[in-house]
């Protein structure tokens, strides 16, 4: 065993916790895990330098092509590789050691960042390479990713899970906040090269962290062991309900009341701004998501994980019809940041019930199904949006997205009445 199980806690000993620790993230899962502080530390530095390398690859392809189809094409060259190889590096995650899996992913975006930082160094400006870079680089996340989080519930008990998931979502956002601000400064002061090679000095902390931890193989049971199946994970997933359920709602909330694609026309037509009003719109989620990873203390309390997903999306639609409502700026960032703290709500308590619900053998897959969503969803959304904006009004695409996510997850909540029931002390997928 890689932990010893806390007991629950009573209420007499909840009285004794300061309110503090109530009240701001948890840090329980790394005071008490060595290997956990390391993945995280390291996850944390090397997304921050992930995030640099992103926006320099945008602004390397524009400086070359002036072009923003161009730079569009770069997330094409992401997404799909995430969408295609998410599935196959959760079932490659439930076969082979997952410390391997993940060093070795690891070191091949370490390679890639490398091979952006040679290139720029060497004055070869090609538009073929950087694609062809992101594209690895994407598939290198595939593989990463469902291996490190199916990781974490052999590292920790499971009534840390929460808690740790909140602090994953802050490294998330943090970066994805902070990691484009940095680039954009360094790629300014001291070229493309400077950020991609600080980059790859990122990628040691996730290096070492890997390298430290014990052998991860997944719980086959005692039967031979056999290669896992992307049939078997999806058939899996098909018979446990409340598994299902996580995926079902967090799709109702990132397609149907996803405005992200039309922030730089209402910039424009509800608050009279310009470039300057569409940062600050697309800003305004992540603040509130960092928010919600800052005060997510109180979300070890809850044991009713299904019921405060429910809320949580729910809560997400009323904020978004709400900034659909709204014509001060002020106001609109407001509801934009409640969205993002409730998504972080839900992103905690979704993560946490895939990970105690979800037999280790069947953990990478369920992982690579959830690249899958989250990498897609909000682009499914995004078309979504653009498409009912320019048939109907962007007020009526971002009020009407934001009712029928809340009509939807009700529908959810209605029709699967014992997600709603899910009590974390007795997972049941």
């Amino acid at each position: 065993m890689l932990y010893c199980r806390v007991p629950p806690t009573t209420t007499s000993e909840k009285s004794e916790i300061p309110l503090r620790s109530r009240i701001f993230a948890d840090l329980t899962p790394l005071r008490t895990s060595p290997d956990y502080r390391r993945l995280w530390c390291g996850n944390t530095i090397s997304w921050m330098g992930q995030q640099m390398t992103a926006l320099a690859v945008s602004l390397q392809v524009y400086a070359i092509t002036h072009s923003t189809f161009a730079v569009g094409l770069v997330g094409l060259c992401s997404l799909v590789p995430l969408v295609v190889f998410g599935l196959y590096g959760g079932a490659i995650a439930d076969t082979v050691d997952r410390r391997k899996l993940g060093l070795y992913s690891a070191l091949g975006a370490t390679a890639m960042s490398l091979a952006l930082a040679a290139a720029a160094l060497a004055g070869y400006h090609r538009v073929w390479l950087l694609y062809t870079v992101v594209a690895c680089q994407a598939v290198c996340f595939a593989m990463n990713s469902p291996a490190r989080t199916s990781m974490i519930p052999r590292l920790l008990p499971t009534e840390q899970l929460p808690a740790a998931n909140a602090l994953n979502s802050l490294t998330s956002n943090l970066g994805l906040m902070g990691g484009p601000m940095l680039g954009g400064v360094i790629v300014g002061l001291w070229g493309y090269q400077t950020a991609y090679l600080i980059d790859v000095v990122a990628f040691s902390g996730s290096l070492y962290a890997m390298w430290r931890l014990p052998s991860m193989r997944p719980d086959q049971g005692e039967g031979p062991r056999r290669r896992a199946s992307v049939l078997d994970g999806l058939r899996f997933l098909a018979t446990r309900p409340n598994l299902r359920m996580t995926f079902f709602s967090d799709m109702a909330a990132m397609v149907l009341a996803q405005p992200r694609a039309l922030f730089p026309a209402v910039a424009v037509l509800w608050f009279g701004g310009d470039a300057k009003t569409v940062g600050l719109l697309v800003a305004a989620p992540a603040v509130g998501a960092v928010l919600g990873g800052l005060f997510s203390g109180w979300l070890g309390g809850i044991r009713r994980h299904g019921l405060a997903i429910l809320i949580a999306v729910a809560a997400w639609g009323a904020a978004i019809a709400c900034f659909g409502l709204s014509r001060q700026l002020w106001l609109g960032l407001f509801f934009l940041a409640v969205a993002g703290c409730a998504d972080t709500v839900s992103m905690v308590f979704r993560s946490t019930m895939l990970q105690a619900a979800t037999p280790d053998a069947m953990r990478g897959r369920l992982q690579g199904v959830f690249i899958v969503v989250v990498a897609g969803g909000p682009r499914l959304g995004d078309f979504l949006a653009g498409s009912a904006a320019d048939l109907t009004s962007p007020a009526t695409a971002v009020i009407g997205g934001g009712l029928a996510c809340i009509l939807v997850v009700t529908a959810l909540g209605l029709g699967r009445r014992a997600f709603a029931r899910y009590d974390a002390r007795d997972p049941q997928p």
